[in-house]
């Protein structure tokens, strides 16, 4: 790779934080949401969809990228989606990769400060939505970090991405494919090159993030 700012490049740049930043505000919103559910809701079984919820945090990206690509390929429950090796296929795999994620940090942390907040609110006079609202207003930092650590999973995964994905160039390829292309061709040095821009990418996006929520911090205490 001779000039690192060709069309190629830039396009697989582009495609990286397409997907990265799809997956990331979908298993955010359906991940906050579960969790607090998790947290406020007494059902039976409850502990054991905890449990389920935990070990999806740590399920190997390898294993969920072969589910999704039996769920979409033609014979597949889901294949009439055509979707497989498509950037929606990618983020359905991030999604279903993600979003345990996010939403066992944020039961977690929600089990922790819900009920007292929530005591509060009630002696406050609050009713039920409000009382939330304030759990997830105080919960924003929580949240903040739970969403950056999907976002940062998301930009770096491979295993998933490349089953369903394919690598194929020009539609599916994204910076940690195109990584192991060049490491498989023996191509080391481009490879590590590739990899120092998506480390500055995602430094770069997290010092902006960080940014916004301490601004909203000094707002709130003006």
């Amino acid at each position: 790779m001779e000039n690192w700012f060709n069309k190629d490049i830039l396009e697989i740049v582009w495609l990286t934080l397409k997907m990265a930043f799809f997956s990331t505000l979908i298993s955010s919103v359906l991940g906050v949401f579960l969790g607090l559910i998790l947290e406020r809701a007494n059902f039976i079984g409850k502990k054991i969809i905890l449990r389920i919820n935990r070990t999806l945090m740590g399920t190997p990206p390898v294993v969920m990228g072969l589910i999704v690509y039996l769920l979409l390929m033609r014979k597949g429950v889901l294949g009439f989606l055509n979707i497989l090796f498509t950037l929606q296929a990618m983020i359905f795999a991030q999604v279903l990769i993600i979003t345990p994620i996010i939403s066992g940090m944020i039961c977690e942390s929600a089990q922790h400060k819900g009920p007292k907040i929530r005591a509060f609110a009630t002696t406050m006079g609050a009713d039920f939505w409000q009382s939330n609202k304030l759990v997830i207003r105080e919960l924003k930092s929580e949240i903040y970090f739970a969403v950056v650590t999907g976002f940062s999973r998301s930009i770096s995964e491979v295993g998933a991405v490349m089953i369903v994905g394919g690598n194929i160039l020009h539609k599916t390829r994204t910076m940690t494919t195109a990584i192991t292309l060049l490491r498989n061709k023996g191509n080391y040095n481009d490879a590590i090159v590739l990899g120092v821009i998506l480390l500055l990418l995602s430094f770069i996006i997290q010092t902006v993030l960080d940014w916004i929520l301490k601004r909203e911090e000094l707002n709130e205490n003006i």
